[in-house]
């Protein structure tokens, strides 16, 4: 099944709000964009970039937008897609088809397509994990053992703080030596501490 007959599926299959998510669709397609199939939804793009897509669950239906926060918003109807780990996704949602309103739906779409068209949209950074300080137990041991010094700081940056939050973990200092000796031949092996289940 291509992507428009997986689209063609989604919006003919029986649903509560299949009339409803038509009306959307009738609406986004008197726009410039272009319709595929994404994440299970249809997507509408310009210029191979995602604008919006139209969604569908048990008890709503909306519009994602993908750069929602960048959208003025006057009707204040935009929430976030997923508090806490999206950045500038923003949902329209609604309960019935009798709330669409074709010109204020219309509005919004046109936005974010130029906002896309544009260049006005929110790139998200992502977030780098601070690294990890060395346990002191570990950096004696690499003090001391040259050649264990060196196949660490070979090691990838993510691969050195396995090991040092591996040992920085453990409660007890007995448990601690334990695993410093247990990490020892697979840092000479140049090995992450994860390796195996890789």
């Amino acid at each position: 099944m291509d992507k428009i007959e997986k689209v063609n599926a989604y919006y003919e299959q029986e649903h509560v709000f299949a009339k409803a998510i038509g009306m959307l669709r009738k609406l986004a397609l008197t726009t410039e964009v272009e319709e595929t199939y994404k994440w299970q939804f249809p997507t509408y793009t310009v210029n191979g970039k995602n604008v919006f897509a139209i969604c569908k669950f048990k008890a709503h239906f909306g519009i994602w937008f993908f750069n929602g926060v960048d959208l003025s918003d006057p009707l204040g109807v935009l929430q976030n897609a997923q508090e806490g780990k999206t950045m500038a996704m923003r949902h329209w949602k609604f309960f019935e088809a009798a709330a669409i309103d074709q010109t204020q739906v219309l509005a919004y779409l046109q936005e974010a397509i130029n906002n896309q068209k544009q260049g006005n949209i929110t790139v998200a950074v992502k977030s780098k994990k601070p690294k990890l300080a060395i346990p002191t137990l570990l950096k004696n041991a690499l003090k001391t053992d040259t050649s264990l010094e060196s196949a660490f700081k070979s090691l990838t940056p993510s691969k050195q703080n396995e090991y040092a939050e591996y040992i920085t973990q453990a409660k007890q200092e007995k448990t601690k030596h334990t695993r410093l000796e247990k990490i020892k031949p697979l840092i000479l092996e140049g090995k992450g501490l994860h390796d195996k289940y890789k």
